[in-house]
C-alpha cells in the first residue's frame, strides 16, 4: 500500500463535493478533510462534523471514527474505496449509490423555514444578486472559491 499524500486546506479547499468516487457524491471530499484532519492542516475545514459528512456516513451506515482509523492507515482513494464497498451496512448497489448522490446534488434548502433562512443568510455573505445558487452543494462551491481569492 502506498502512502497518500494529505492535502493542506489552509492553501487549497478540499474537492468539491460534486467529484465522484465509486459513484459516491462527497466521499473525495470527506477523504480530503479527513485525510487534513489527521495531517493537521485542516484549517476551517471539519471531518464528520458537518451534516454533508453525516449524509454520506449515515447512507453507508459506517462509523466516522472508524473511517478516520482506516483513512489513517495512509490508503488511496481507490483502497478507500474498496474499504467503504466493504463495510457499508447495509451493502449498497450501485443504482442506490447513483440515486443517494442525484438527490444530494440536486438538494436544495427546502425543508422549513428556519433551513431556508439559514441558506438565504449564508448565499447573501457572498452577494446579494446571486441567483444561481440553488443547492447545497452550490453554496459548498462558492464558499470553497471565495475563501481562496475567488470573486463572488
Amino acid at each position: 500500500m502506498n502512502q497518500f499524500t494529505s492535502p493542506d486546506l489552509t492553501q487549497r479547499p478540499p474537492r468539491s463535493p460534486r467529484i465522484t468516487l465509486g459513484g459516491y457524491v462527497m466521499l473525495p471530499r470527506i477523504l480530503d478533510k479527513c485525510r487534513a484532519l489527521i495531517a493537521g492542516k485542516n484549517g476551517e475545514y471539519r471531518f464528520g462534523i458537518q451534516r454533508m459528512d453525516r449524509h454520506f456516513l449515515t447512507f453507508t451506515g459506517i462509523d466516522e471514527a472508524a473511517l478516520q482509523a482506516e483513512v489513517a492507515t495512509g490508503k488511496n482513494d481507490s483502497e478507500m474505496l474498496a474499504w467503504v464497498q466493504a463495510n457499508a451496512k447495509p451493502p449498497r448497489e450501485p443504482w442506490e449509490i447513483a440515486q443517494w448522490s442525484h438527490y444530494q446534488i440536486q438538494r436544495a434548502a427546502d425543508s422549513d423555514a428556519e433551513t431556508l433562512q439559514f441558506f438565504a443568510e449564508a448565499v447573501a455573505k457572498f452577494s446579494t444578486t446571486r441567483e444561481d445558487i440553488k443547492t447545497w452543494f452550490d453554496l459548498l462551491d462558492l464558499d470553497d472559491y471565495v475563501t481562496f481569492g475567488g470573486r463572488p
